[in-house]
């Protein structure tokens, strides 16, 4: 009953847009508060990005953005609330890597088709993934870690921030290249998983750097390399894969925003603009830039390119590993 009522809501609501230009569309958008699903817990760098976007566009939409945190089923969880909300922009979920572009190749069964369900609107953030250990492992370069893990014999564990996430798919394709083993111990969101590794409960994971960087100050945690073709600025210091010997390990988590498939292009289209503004902000560039995380922005045009090439990319890998999360 309660999705048929949405459904009609649905309805009406499009055949409004549809007796208003595009320009009155978009002047009249937002009319109550819009919701931002993150799929990861607080403090992870999907949570991160969005409160400090969320913070600008409350201002300049007159309305609440109200950021509700649904970690979950390696982020699918959280996404299929957009891709089952009403398609009028005031749902909208800030997707990744895991559940846009990995999951269709990992799982014979999702509770949407990326495709044919969602809409991109805006990237966001791009960011490398980090290879992190526990700080009490003998090893403070990629060579070494290699080392020691090729001498456990498989009794390596290491953590991610779920299923079939970057974080998880890039240990894969290391493990692969590098010619170790060790068990996936996965965590819904990157503040658990990098909080295992700080206490010893796994060896090593890679993830993006907010999470790690509260326990590399406390000296619990070494970050060993980046997962980049070349290093960001905010993580100068750090070496890349390519530079320790992987250059096949090109591994960057992206995110951006999602709506539902069928949202008015105008709508899309102000959301797409304003979160472009939000970006370009000097704070927000600043507080992202010391999270170790890159502002991008751009059209969902090309967002939507990048997702395509992810997806081929990701997918041959997948296939070639084997890799599926629902036998």
């Amino acid at each position: 009953m309660r999705r048929r009522y949405a459904l009609a809501a649905a309805n009406l609501l499009a055949c409004l847009a549809s007796s208003l230009s595009p320009l009155a569309l978009a002047q009249a958008w937002p009319g109550h508060p819009v919701r931002i699903v993150v799929p990861a817990p607080a403090g992870s760098s999907l949570d991160v990005v969005t409160r400090l976007v969320a913070d600008k566009l409350k201002d300049r939409w007159g309305q609440p953005v109200l950021v509700d945190n649904k970690p979950g089923a390696g982020g699918m969880l959280g996404v299929d609330m957009a891709a089952k909300a009403p398609p009028d922009g005031h749902t909208l979920a800030l997707g990744f890597n895991g559940p846009i572009a990995f999951a269709p190749f990992l799982y014979k069964k999702m509770p949407y088709d990326p495709a044919r369900d969602l809409m991109p609107v805006v990237m966001t953030t791009s960011q490398p993934n980090v290879l992190a250990v526990n700080a009490n492992l003998p090893v403070k370069t990629v060579a070494e870690f290699v080392a020691w893990a090729k001498a456990r014999d498989g009794k390596l564990n290491y953590s991610s921030l779920g299923q079939g996430s970057s974080a998880h798919l890039t240990m894969a394709l290391m493990m692969g290249e590098a010619g170790f083993a060790g068990t996936h111990v996965p965590f819904n969101g990157s503040p658990p998983a990098a909080f295992a590794v700080a206490q010893g409960e796994a060896d090593a994971s890679f993830m993006t750097a907010p999470a790690l960087l509260p326990h590399v100050k406390s000296g619990r945690v070494r970050m060993l390399a980046t997962s980049a073709t070349q290093r960001p600025d905010s993580l100068k210091d750090l070496p890349t894969l390519a530079e320790s010997g992987y250059p096949q390990i090109d591994s960057v988590a992206w995110n951006g925003l999602f709506t539902a498939a069928g949202t008015p292009a105008a709508v899309v289209a102000k959301i797409n603009a304003d979160v472009n503004l939000a970006l370009r902000d000097p704070a927000i560039k600043a507080a992202l830039d010391a999270q170790g995380l890159t502002a991008v922005g751009g059209s969902a045009e090309e967002f939507k390119r990048l997702i395509d090439a992810d997806a081929k990319r990701w997918g041959a890998i997948i296939q070639k590993a084997g890799i599926k999360l629902d036998q």
